[in-house]
């Protein structure tokens, strides 16, 4: 009997060829932010609106377990390894702490599927690395602001969230449009490619300058706006007189439209207005698209006073929920990803032509 159950515990360890029996017993964990705001607080609050369907279905049962930190998902994870009943973990990790807890889901061999933040140590054991694809989020915004006159030596602003994949995936992103190596790929408009290819040189000028992480915080952005917009400003007047913001969160992005309303002076004001200026974001966030499909008229009037353009690359959170309908389908055998993949939902670009007709998450 002990030999069956180690040849059994040793099938179980390769994952992504034959995914284990669900046993009626066995739980599908989902592990992700605890809902406090914005695009993480509808991850979470999806992600425990699915697990509560799957349940109440009755064929499988799924629980949701928010966290604050990674270290906080490793003590998680810990307490799922003891309970015994994990048929599979879906996790957002919060950051790369949490990645002590991936290796031991791995080493007792509890398969997990990561999504959106993937860490880099660990994806290669993942039964798949799932995400809306980030690099298309950064190709798409390089290809805008190309669109809309951005050239190298321009005065360009870098909002990131922090310093994991999704940030430096949309980083990549960028550079690999602007260099020709990819072209943008929008869900709704097609293929496109650069009109100039840059040098690397060019490029770093770029993420060596006006570059700030803004933990995905609107306060984030106003924080550093406060700080260093009056100088981004005088730069960008005697550079062309254009400034180019890639800010890669709606969040972000409302905190420098924050900052300009509530913020700046009248100078400041002044000199935004008369130069172009043109803004980026990412996510999915209702109040965003009311400001460009001019809903909330109010900061609507702000945004096309002080801005020439503004979008945001669709990346909506209730990815979580496709990817818990993924953990579903792998522990009714329905897989055919092999260990380490990744699978990415394709994005497009929302503006004023197309905001009203999209609907975004509510939550800022």
């Amino acid at each position: 009997m002990k030999k069956f159950l180690a040849i059994l515990l040793a099938l179980c360890l390769v994952l992504a060829v034959v995914p284990c029996a669900f046993a009626a017993d066995q739980t599908i964990y989902v592990l992700g932010p605890t809902p406090d705001h914005g695009w993480t607080a509808q991850a979470g609050a999806y992600a425990q609106a699915k697990c509560e369907e799957i349940t109440a279905a009755g064929e499988y049962k799924a629980t949701y377990i928010p966290a604050s930190s990674g270290e906080e998902q490793v003590d998680q994870i810990n307490t799922i390894i003891a309970n015994g009943d994990a048929a599979i973990v879906v996790m957002m990790a919060l950051d790369d702490s949490a990645q002590a807890g991936q290796e031991a889901l791995y080493a007792e061999g509890i398969p997990f599927i990561s999504f959106d933040r993937i860490i880099e140590a660990t994806e290669k054991y993942a039964a798949l690395n799932y995400s809306g694809n980030n690099w298309q989020c950064g190709a798409g915004i390089a290809y805008w602001l190309q669109q809309n006159g951005m050239a190298p030596g321009d005065t360009v602003v870098v909002l990131y969230g922090d310093n994991g994949t999704v940030c430096s995936r949309r980083q990549e992103g960028f550079e690999q449009f602007l260099r020709g190596e990819i072209k943008y790929e929008d869900l709704n408009k097609g293929e496109f490619e650069t009109t100039e290819k840059w040098e690397q040189a060019d490029i770093d000028n770029i993420f060596n300058g006006y570059t700030v992480v803004c933990n995905w915080s609107a306060d984030g952005a106003y924080g550093y706006m406060e700080q260093k917009l009056e100088e981004i400003v005088a730069k960008a007047k005697d550079n062309g007189n254009k400034l180019y913001i890639y800010s890669m969160d709606d969040e972000m992005t409302f905190g420098v439209l924050n900052y300009i309303n509530a913020g700046a002076s009248d100078a400041l004001k002044a000199d935004l207005e008369a130069m172009d200026v043109y803004i980026s974001a990412i996510g999915g966030m209702q109040e965003l698209y009311d400001v460009m499909n001019g809903k909330d008229a109010e900061k609507a009037a702000i945004a096309d006073k002080y801005f020439d353009n503004m979008m945001s690359v669709y990346f909506s959170p209730k990815m979580m929920q496709t990817v818990i309908d993924m953990g579903v389908d792998y522990v009714k055998g329905n897989w055919d990803y092999e260990v380490g993949s990744g699978s990415y939902e394709p994005v497009f670009i929302v503006d004023a032509s197309n905001a009203g007709e999209v609907e975004g998450f509510t939550g800022h």
